[in-house]
């Protein structure tokens, strides 16, 4: 796709795309910040492949804006459970700042190992891990088998353990 159809499908698609996410999320700063994360994916999308064509244009950018929204609620369920999990913390153990500091890093680690994940392996973990379904309730919820969701799990755990390995040591 040539840069004049990119900028035309901003131009032509912007305005619907943010209006669409306001509704969605009722918050036009992040509608915003989303909007322009979807034409900024779409760049990288069209940048890295050679044949790039878009036949429904509107389809497309929801499929991808709509993945963005998704991320953005697992990070701040990520974010409250974080929050909540230092509220629950009594007085007299609370944790001093370089900790906090330290947990924060440790949080954003992850959080960048987990979206190197190929979609469905991150769902997987994510609704394990995140929202603490079986595995059985994970395979039913994505519609597939129990032994697909243990071959994911498996794959999450090795990403993770060996890019936060390769991390440590450089």
């Amino acid at each position: 796709m040539p840069q004049s159809s990119v900028d035309s499908l901003y131009k032509d698609n912007q305005p619907w795309l943010f209006n669409w996410l306001v509704k969605k999320l009722g918050c036009q700063h992040r509608a915003e910040d989303l909007t322009h994360d979807t034409f900024v994916r779409l760049l990288q999308t069209q940048h890295k492949q050679t044949e790039f064509s878009i036949e429904q244009p509107k389809a497309y950018l929801i499929t991808v804006a709509n993945g963005l929204v998704v991320d953005y609620f697992r990070k701040k369920s990520l974010e409250q459970a974080y929050q909540q999990a230092l509220n629950d913390i009594p007085e007299l153990t609370q944790l001093s700042e370089e900790t906090l500091y330290l947990l924060k890093e440790t949080l954003e680690q992850l959080d960048r190992l987990i979206d190197r994940l190929p979609k469905r392996v991150k769902s997987v973990f994510l609704y394990s891990q995140l929202d603490g379904l079986t595995y059985a309730d994970i395979a039913e919820k994505l519609g597939i088998s129990l032994r697909t969701v243990k071959r994911d799990m498996q794959q999450a755990y090795i990403h993770c353990l060996t890019l936060s390995w390769f991390e440590d040591s450089e």
